[in-house]
């Protein structure tokens, strides 16, 4: 394979990751796994260490350009981030007494429909009405949500990223910039606890890939989650849309290819 194609391949996929990881804290595993397995002809493990790698840095930077413009609940956010690590042990441990299913697919519907509704039924929550739920109740809540994400993620493997933002948004009633902001930041340590578990068990991966993809991946999150913070709430709601609708579609096409 040539080191020009890997080039284009890991761009590509590193584009799609990190404009979901800043716009909508999406995880870069729905993007990059399926595009090493299907252009590089890449090992669907190593392909999925690769890609949580990539999301540490990225969700990393997005979760700080967040925080510095105060779009961050660090604190509900380490509760929450504790659940969900806890109850991904739980559940993956669960699946594996079950009989074994194809989920993969899930993560990437998941992605279109949440896409459709950003841009169909914007999130226009502000600040001041979350402000108005009592931190015990905030932090039951994430507590309780973070379970749920948790086991359900470990059960199938797939939609932590974007599990988070519906929840976030839907159920916790945060406001868009602020469940972006948190979400990243949840996933920035979910995924160097995935990355690091992947490669200790599987060993290292190809070194050219590896670091293309970080590197790509790493600068399309900060122009995302830039362009983020400074846009106004209706105009994130239609981009974030719009860039989840067409990442669901094209992973959707890299599925059926492979």
């Amino acid at each position: 394979m040539s080191l020009l194609f890997t080039i284009i391949v890991t761009f590509f996929a590193g584009m799609g990751a990190g404009l979901g990881t800043g716009f909508a804290g999406m995880s870069a595993a729905a993007v990059i796994t399926p595009m090493l397995v299907t252009f590089l002809g890449m090992d669907p493990y190593m392909a999925v260490g690769i890609a949580l790698s990539s999301d540490v840095l990225a969700s990393a930077v997005s979760a700080y350009t967040y925080g510095k413009n105060k779009n961050l609940d660090i604190r509900n956010g380490i509760i929450m981030m504790i659940s969900v690590l806890t109850f991904t042990v739980v559940g993956s441990y669960i699946s594996s007494l079950v009989p074994s299913a194809t989920m993969g697919s899930f993560s990437v519907f998941m992605t279109f429909l949440l896409g459709i509704k950003f841009i169909v039924r914007p999130v226009m929550t502000t600040k001041e009405s979350m402000q108005g739920v009592s931190a015990k109740k905030r932090a039951i809540q994430s507590i309780l949500c973070g379970v749920l994400i948790g086991f359900i993620c470990g059960f199938i493997g797939a939609g932590g990223g974007m599990m988070m933002l519906l929840i976030l948004t839907s159920v916790l009633g945060y406001e868009l910039k602020t469940a972006v902001g948190t979400s990243v930041f949840i996933m920035t340590f979910t995924a160097l606890t995935g990355a690091v578990s992947h490669f200790a068990i599987g060993g290292m991966p190809d070194v050219t890939v590896w670091v293309l993809c970080i590197v790509f991946t790493f600068l399309w999150a900060r122009v995302a989650a830039v362009f983020a913070n400074r846009a106004s709430a209706k105009t994130l709601n239609r981009a974030t849309g719009v860039i989840l609708v067409i990442l669901g579609i094209v992973v959707m096409g890299f599925q059926f290819l492979s």
